[in-house]
């Protein structure tokens, strides 16, 4: 049986955080060891480029994300793990599915608004086919399945016009890609301060990241945003506090939680039984053990670069094949292959 090609990338902009792990990197894992699927991912270190020019520090961030990648589980025997700029052939394709691209279109991507007003005197033209670039990214290994949330599910459906396009202009050639995960809701990690989500880059002490060690999780865990407690037994947890509940049921024991749960339940205004920091308390202990391994393993992976280069250069082998025989179709249907 013929696999299905998995595909999926992540900026190096920032550190990689909880969310990154829960939200992605566990289905990552899981993808890599069903038969079913041929994994690529990659650090798309050209997409950072459109909104952070200075490179001074991408080298040690790309190696970063590869280490804190095997660090969750990828294991690069299984999968391609890659340097999006290793590939050069991704370069060539996104110069082809520009000539599909048209500028009003890509000015009403979401997205692109939202940058022009984040950054509105770095205004570039990579930012403004940041989808097409993304489609390259896919489409280069003729991907069918692409792991990401519902806020990139609108380039999804751009990579799908541009693969319609071309098949329709120059033959089938390219297949569609479409959203993908196992089913079920994702888990969605909030910030500890309750406003939106953890983030690489912004927010930061409400953000638990891979990297940060044992101290830092507990003062970020113990300043984390709570209330008076519920004012009647059995009330609705809001946002914030449900998210501590989350959190402590992905790291926590069964016994723990549920303690904490009875606690939430039985307390009403002038009687509160739970007790956040006894609860915060617990959280950060358990999480400070179980991003331990994690961090550390990253840490190592970073320090031994004759394994790091060894590793980036066989992901970029792998990625490059696959782009190599997409890209030999893709010459050959437009009618570019001369010799």
């Amino acid at each position: 049986m013929e696999k299905e090609v998995v595909v999926s990338g992540i900026r190096p902009t920032g550190f990689l955080h909880l969310g990154n792990y829960f939200g992605a990197m566990r289905n990552y894992v899981r993808m890599q060891n069903d038969e079913k699927f041929n994994c690529y991912f990659f650090v798309a270190n050209w997409h950072s480029l459109t909104t952070h020019p200075d490179t001074r520090e991408l080298q040690s961030s790309v190696h970063r994300v590869i280490a804190e990648n095997i660090a969750c589980g990828l294991d690069p025997d299984k999968v391609a793990l890659y340097i999006q700029s290793d590939v050069p052939e991704i370069a060539e394709l996104y110069l082809y599915l520009n000539m599909l691209a048209y500028k009003g279109e890509l000015e009403k991507t979401p997205t692109f608004k939202d940058k022009v007003r984040l950054q509105p005197d770095n205004v570039n033209a990579g930012l403004l086919t940041y989808p097409v670039l993304m489609a390259a990214d896919i489409l280069i290994h003729r991907a069918v399945k692409v792991p990401v949330g519902k806020d990139q599910e609108q380039h999804l459906e751009i990579a799908r016009n541009y693969a319609d396009r071309f098949n329709h202009r120059y033959g089938e050639v390219l297949p569609a890609p479409y959203a993908f995960n196992y089913g079920g809701e994702l888990v969605k990690i909030m910030s500890l301060d309750g406003n939106g989500k953890m983030s690489k880059s912004e927010n930061q002490m409400n953000t638990l990241y891979l990297a940060d060690d044992a101290d830092l999780i507990r003062k970020k865990i113990m300043k984390a945003k709570t209330d008076q407690g519920p004012a009647e037994p059995n009330s609705v947890k809001p946002d914030y506090i449900e998210n501590l509940f989350t959190l402590m049921r992905l790291v926590s024991t069964e016994d723990t939680v549920a303690k904490f749960e009875a606690d939430f339940n039985a307390s009403s205004a002038g009687n509160v039984v739970i007790r956040y920091g006894d609860m915060k308390k617990q959280l950060a202990e358990d999480m400070a053990a179980f991003m331990k391994p994690i961090s550390e393993k990253a840490a190592d992976i970073q320090n031994n670069k004759e394994l790091l280069n060894r590793i980036i250069r066989q992901g970029a082998d792998k990625a490059r094949a696959s782009a190599s025989a997409t890209l030999k179709l893709i010459r050959s249907a437009i009618g570019m292959d001369y010799s």
